[in-house]
């Protein structure tokens, strides 16, 4: 479960944890009535479950009432990355003189929680780790005894905060660990943590992601799952409609394949070949034509993809059917989107590379080829 930025900037600041003055609206009317009394400058915030939406125009800084009111209208009801914006955040602007990063996340490697301080805040965090690896001070915890204070100072020392800013950002992230302990998180993040002239230090954004699993335990986060269900993703309601395991991510590349892990392992090669991620899209076992064409018209439908990478592998579902969804999906268009690259193994996996149109789609024999041969499609496309 993921909650949007004004419920995770709740929890924070119930914890203690300072964030700004803010108000959520779904007018325009409502959105100028906020930063009235919030006073200006004002960040009005698209309300969505996607990243980079200061990039794409979500995000915007108004001085007055006249640029409170054009930006919400401009915000409110666009299409921000396939969802429509149906609520914004008005929120009292930072007026910082730096930027830092800090979250904690499990490291599946070592097994253990991890907490992260960045002096390059502002910035997506995931850049920063492939570009600057250093520049993220990492502390594991072990999860039996706890966030130590020894280890959040280390950490925040380890990433070269300033030492008059250190025992502020360090309580900060002793906290944002106990909150991710305490509501089962999967990641908890702020970015950016913004410093003001006067050494205040503000969670300018917030990220929280729970286990679904563990809601159970969380009728606060349940109530907010429910209250925060209104942001009418058209890609969502497919995958509603089709009964598709289905999650949108940030890349190009498009990703279909029959079992979690599968899929997974599909993301993982994307990653690893260069290309980032669209999506993870799992049709499940026994899939049939009508299935498999119901998935492409999905992926498709997803205007950040440029190029799509079947991967199947035949157990209960049989290669021949698979290939002749994707002739039956591909055969409705005069021209094919987005190119489509196949890897068909295990049962029936010859017969359905016989039956594939090769004038449709890219036939590769091995995962590895067909991704890299996905990657470079959608580098092209992305041009």
């Amino acid at each position: 479960m993921r909650l949007h930025e004004y419920q995770a900037k709740q929890v924070f600041a119930d914890a203690g944890i300072p964030t700004p003055a803010a108000q959520l609206a779904d007018t325009v009317d409502d959105a100028v009535a906020a930063a009235e009394e919030i006073g200006y400058p004002v960040a009005i915030k698209a309300q969505v479950h996607v990243g980079g939406r200061g990039k794409a125009g979500g995000i915007k800084l108004a001085e007055n009432r006249d640029e409170a009111e054009e930006y919400a209208e401009d915000i409110l009801g666009m299409d921000l990355k396939g969802y429509e914006v149906k609520r914004v955040l008005v929120e009292e602007a930072v007026d910082f003189v730096n930027e830092l990063y800090v979250g904690v996340t499990m490291d599946r490697g070592e097994g253990e929680p991890v907490a992260m301080v960045s002096t390059k805040g502002g910035v997506n965090i995931e850049e920063v780790a492939e570009e600057d690896p250093q520049a993220i001070a990492r502390e594991h915890i072990d999860p039996a005894f706890g966030m130590h204070p020894y280890q959040a100072r280390k950490a925040v020392y380890d990433a070269g905060v300033d030492r008059e800013l250190a025992r502020d950002v360090s309580s900060i992230l002793q906290t944002l660990y106990q909150i991710w302990d305490d509501k089962d998180g999967s990641d908890a993040e702020i970015n950016p943590l913004m410093i003001t002239s006067d050494d205040e230090v503000i969670a300018a954004d917030a990220v929280l992601n729970t286990d679904d699993d563990a809601l159970f335990r969380h009728p606060d986060l349940v109530e907010m799952e429910e209250e925060g269900e209104f942001e009418g993703s058209e890609l969502e309601e497919k995958a509603d409609e089709y009964g598709f395991d289905y999650v949108r991510l940030d890349g190009n590349v498009g990703i279909i394949g029959n079992g979690a892990g599968l899929v997974m392992t599909t993301l993982d090669l994307v990653d690893h070949f260069g290309g980032e991620p669209a999506n993870f899209l799992d049709v499940g076992g026994g899939a049939k034509a009508q299935r498999i064409a119901n998935a492409l018209d999905m992926v498709f439908s997803d205007e950040n993809v440029d190029s799509v990478v079947f991967n199947i592998f035949g157990g209960i579902t049989r290669g021949d059917e698979v290939a002749k969804g994707i002739n039956q999906a591909l055969e409705q268009f005069d021209e094919i989107p987005k190119p489509v690259v196949v890897r068909l193994a295990g049962t029936n996996a010859a017969e359905g590379m016989e039956i594939l149109n090769e004038d449709l789609v890219t036939v590769e024999e091995t995962l590895e080829d067909a991704v890299q041969r996905s990657v470079a499609y959608a580098e092209e496309g992305s041009q």
